[in-house]
């Protein structure tokens, strides 16, 4: 049989979670102030509600549950046993919601709130510590919830409410995200430095078609612009291994593993060599993401300013 609802609820064994939820959670605030004073009209002038709407809404709760919360004698109460019980669980409900509400307040204010940020592994040495030194250079208050991950993940984390914004790449293309391009940054063609090409500043990817490939593992926005170059080039690339970190294929490179498509090195590496890729032309867009229609607090927007702002200026030089 289906659950019909009333227009005032009761609680019953068969009683829905959301239903409970419903008659109890509007009332605590009330319940908590009658036992508290001990006295209804004191407990209404302090809540600013009207005597007879503060009674009838205890007699309602102690019908919803069942069972009697006060002894009464005129407006004069005091607590039964089971009221008692009742009170103690009212108390840390109520001071959850309290503290709830504080957090909330405090990550949305203007001048200390908190910003939570997502971006690339690639970006982690230099470019966010840069961003984030500038920024706090105007708000040295606000505070930053920071994520590293690779691109797909941080998507999937801002749609779940976990992220604010993030700076990914490639810039993706969602009817639910609001993007804006920020920079690119040049890939180039990192080889060990005894390899045949060292000795080369430029070269085409073409040339590269007979060689072995460390890459990053599928999923990484990085994999997706390597093997799209290497299709531009009129190749697939013979994978030798797939990693989660630039600086590890760039080490695996030096230790003689394969080639790898790579964005420049926060520190130069011994042990291999960078070739700027002529043809195709090898960049990737980075970009920052939102939820589209998601307000902002006004340090999430004071942080989305800023980083507009640094369009084309973005990566250090």
């Amino acid at each position: 049989m289906a659950h019909q609802r009333s227009s005032q609820p009761r609680l019953s064994p068969s009683s829905y979670e959301e239903d409970i939820r419903a008659v109890l959670a509007p009332r605590l605030a009330y319940f908590e102030a009658v036992a508290r004073h001990e006295h209804v009209t004191r407990a209404a002038q302090e809540l600013g509600v009207p005597q007879s709407t503060l009674s009838r809404a205890m007699v309602r709760l102690e019908a919803d549950l069942g069972v009697a919360l006060f002894a009464r004698k005129g407006r004069t109460v005091s607590l039964t046993q089971a009221g008692r019980t009742f009170l103690t669980s009212a108390e840390r409900a109520l001071a959850e919601v309290e503290k709830a509400a504080d957090s909330v307040r405090a990550d949305a204010d203007p001048t200390a709130g908190r910003v939570s940020f997502g971006f690339l592994h690639t970006m982690g040495s230099e470019t966010v510590p840069a961003l984030i030194r500038a920024f706090r250079a105007d708000h040295p208050r606000v505070r930053f919830q920071l994520v590293q991950n690779y691109g797909e993940a941080m998507i999937e984390r801002l749609r779940a409410g976990g992220l604010d914004l993030c700076l990914t790449s490639p810039v993706p293309d969602a009817p639910d995200l609001v993007t804006r391009r920020l920079d690119e940054q040049r890939l180039r063609l990192v080889v060990p430095d005894d390899h045949r090409l060292a000795t080369r500043r430029r070269i085409r990817l073409a040339e590269a078609a007979d060689e072995t490939f460390v890459t990053l593992e599928p999923g990484y926005g990085l994999r997706r612009i390597t093997d799209d170059l290497c299709t531009e080039a009129g190749f697939t690339p013979r994978v030798a291994f797939e990693g989660e970190e630039a600086e590890t294929l760039r080490g695996l490179v030096a230790a003689g593993l394969g080639v790898a498509l790579l964005p420049p090195p926060a520190v130069a590496r011994p042990g291999v060599v960078e070739l700027t890729v002529t043809a195709p032309r090898a960049v990737r867009e980075i970009g920052v993401a939102w939820l589209d229609g998601h307000p902002d607090t006004p340090p999430v927007a004071a942080f989305k300013r800023f980083l507009l702002s640094r369009r084309g200026n973005l990566l250090p030089d």
